[in-house]
């Protein structure tokens, strides 16, 4: 079964061409990421207007990529949400249109879910991709980690899975971009906190780990409030001063200094929670996608502490892709026939 798979949720267009949700045949991404450092975050009438303008194309290049035609493709998916409004919006409209005009059946994603069956991409028509040689075994427990979700998901089978942990404030990667602003270290945050880090002392400063009620949540809003008060203490000036007067107050030291303690403190969190859960529901196999999976130090911790080997998808599939929409599709298909489109429509706050 030959998928096209869309994927807009935020402030990368993306569609890909999957095969039996397993061999990739295409993987095209358009990025509007430059078009928001100014600001420091994403711009959501930005990131809308950039999908309007390049979404066609990046279908069409998919397409031309894996050298299949409209004939070939036998259903189309997009993700339906979580996500900006405007942004799924233009991915939920084209995948309608095109769904409709090309009778096509169209299989609405969830986004977070989505990003555990990266893991399942196992082969690919593409040079330079380093793919898992198989599928991860069932039951998997994944840690799914990114700008906007920070989620502990057991999947028994396709379709049949328990969120046992979330985010009850910040995602983490929420927090790096936060952290990052604060410091005065360029959007995205994660890799400029990861690049800071390297040239700091993750011991400089003690921060605190969240404790939460639920044994598998994560809470990361007191770790940046931590990072700031730290911070405005370093700077010589109490909680009064106005977090946008700190990047020019603070050494380069203490900005590396802080950004490797925080980023440790982060990791640390993470780490526990998966710990714990590894150990408590004793699944076959883990797996950690979203776009902090591609953290360096996140994957050193994880090696050092959990004895479970962790799979990892490539790094171009942790961050959103249009292939692990195609590749949850594919599982759903096996399932059913999709809702007919007119039936629904984006849902910004879409829960697993």
């Amino acid at each position: 079964m030959t998928i096209l798979g869309i994927e807009t949720s935020c402030d990368e267009t993306a569609a890909a061409v999957v095969e039996d949700g397993q061999n990739m045949l295409s993987n095209v991404v358009a990025s509007s990421v430059d078009l928001h450092k100014a600001y420091g975050g994403v711009v959501p009438e930005i990131a809308a207007r950039s999908h309007l303008e390049v979404i066609t194309p990046v279908i069409e290049e998919a397409l031309t990529t894996a050298k299949r035609r409209w004939s070939d493709i036998d259903a189309i998916a997009v993700t339906q949400g979580p996500g900006l409004a405007g942004s799924l919006l233009i991915g939920v409209v084209t995948a309608k249109s095109l769904a409709m005009t090309k009778n096509k059946p169209l299989y609405p994603i969830n986004h977070v879910e989505a990003h555990i069956y990266a893991n399942f991409i196992t082969g690919s028509t593409l040079a330079g991709y380093q793919l898992l040689q198989k599928a991860p075994a069932l039951p998997l427990l994944a840690l799914i980690i990114s700008g906007g979700h920070s989620h502990l998901i057991y999947l028994e089978a396709p379709g049949k899975y328990q969120v046992i942990g979330r985010t009850l404030d910040d995602a983490v990667g929420e927090a790096f971009d936060k952290v990052a602003k604060l410091l005065g270290l360029p959007y995205p945050g994660g890799p400029s906190i990861s690049h800071a880090a390297e040239r700091g002392n993750a011991s400089a400063y003690k921060l605190p780990k969240a404790h939460t009620d639920g044994p598998y949540d994560f809470s990361f809003s007191g770790l940046k409030t931590a990072v700031l008060r730290t911070a405005q203490t370093a700077a010589g000036h109490d909680f009064s001063l106005p977090s946008t007067r700190l990047p020019a107050l603070l050494t380069d030291k203490q900005k590396v200094d802080l950004a490797a303690s925080f980023q440790a403190t982060a990791l640390e969190t993470l780490v526990d929670k998966l710990a714990k859960a590894v150990d408590d529901f004793q699944p076959a196999s883990v797996v950690i996608g979203g776009g902090v999976a591609a953290n360096k130090p996140l994957r050193a911790l994880v090696t050092k502490r959990l004895k479970t080997e962790v799979e990892y998808a490539d790094p171009r599939l942790c961050t959103d892709n249009g292939a692990m929409i195609a590749g949850l599709a594919f599982f759903m298909a096996q399932a059913g026939p999709p809702a007919p489109p007119a039936s629904w429509d984006v849902e910004p706050n879409l829960a697993l």
